[in-house]
């Protein structure tokens, strides 16, 4: 069913909870009703989609048409005696979706427990952490192409996925809306274990089981990320920066304890954003309503009345910090609108 809001509050509808609105919300809870929404003469002006409003920031009235998907269902496709495929329509809560995989013995997505946000982000972000990333288990997404006005589908290779990118970044950028999602999980147990306290973590619990790592990973991220009901944000506001190894190089020498891993690119060096932050003085900083996260300094938080410039203004200022202090440039994760 289409359901339409007009000069709607967004307080509610993202993260940060800022006080914003927009101009007009359809919601659709099956794709084909895409069709209706972008038939030919009635495709709105302007417009973006907004799932769970946990990758975005508003900082003014938003003057079109916010796309917010409602299709809640969780599909089997195939199974066999090694692993199952399943269609997840891109209104389910990511975790909630994690939390099915655990309980059915399914391997795959357990290291991405407690990502905030809905399936349909899951591939646009190519979302990812302690050492795995959404692309590892999507096997192909459909959305509806609003230049071609039709319903499309593309294989994992097809969607061009990178470090926090795919082709939903750039080249479909403002014209393609997730419908649903496939995933192909693994009935074999394959831990991935190697990112920072996962495995002393895990061990505690007992071992390498589906439900420990989820419970490991649970645990590492309450402690450091703050709960958006408590204090607006976005979870992590930057990526990590990937460089030229011989820049990596550079910065080890002079920063011996300064976290790096391995990138796609084996002539580039993943380095760390939140410790960068860190070192830069600045977990804990507050600048009015708005700070960094006293435990985790890639969040920006909103205490209390915030708007969106203000958390703009926040993030401008840790940029030019790290920047300054190692030379380093760190680019916003989170949506701007």
């Amino acid at each position: 069913m289409i359901k339409k809001y007009f000069d709607h509050p967004l307080r509610d509808l993202n993260s940060f909870h800022v006080e914003e609105r927009a101009d007009c919300i359809i919601e659709f809870d099956r794709k084909q009703e895409l069709d209706e929404i972008f038939a030919e003469g009635n495709t709105p002006e302007k417009w973006y989609v907004l799932g769970g409003g946990n990758n975005i920031l508003f900082t003014q009235q938003y003057k079109g048409t916010l796309i917010h998907p409602a299709g809640r269902n969780i599909t089997v496709l195939t199974e066999d005696s090694e692993q199952l495929t399943v269609e997840v329509e891109s209104a389910v809560e990511w975790d909630d979706f994690v939390a099915w995989c655990v309980e059915r013995e399914l391997w795959g997505a357990e290291n991405l427990s407690l990502i905030p946000g809905n399936v349909g982000a899951s591939p646009v972000q190519n979302i990812g952490a302690y050492g795995a990333e959404a692309k590892d288990v999507i096997s192909k997404v459909h959305f509806y192409d609003v230049e071609q006005r039709g319903h499309r589908t593309l294989s994992n290779a097809e969607c061009h996925f990178a470090y926090r990118d795919s082709i939903f970044k750039r080249e479909l950028r403002g014209r393609a809306i997730i419908t649903s999602v496939e995933f192909r999980l693994s009935k074999q147990p394959n831990p991935n274990l190697g990112y920072g306290d996962l495995a002393r973590e895990t061990e505690a619990r007992g071992g390498a089981t589906l439900k420990n790592i989820r419970e490991a990973v649970c645990a590492i991220r309450r402690h450091k990320l703050p709960d958006t009901a408590v204090l607006g944000n976005a979870g992590s506001f930057f990526k990590n920066p990937i460089v030229d190894a011989a820049v990596a190089k550079t910065l080890i020498a002079k920063y011996e304890n300064m976290p790096h891993y391995p990138a796609a690119n084996p002539e580039k060096r993943k380095l760390a954003a939140g410790w960068l932050i860190d070192q830069a003085g600045l977990k804990g900083y507050r600048a009015g309503n708005v700070g960094v996260h006293d435990r985790q300094a890639l969040v920006l938080v909103n205490h209390g009345g915030a708007t969106g410039g203000e958390v703009m203004a926040l993030a401008r200022y840790v940029q030019e910090q790290v920047a300054q202090k190692f030379g380093v440039e760190i680019e916003a994760e989170v949506n701007v609108l």
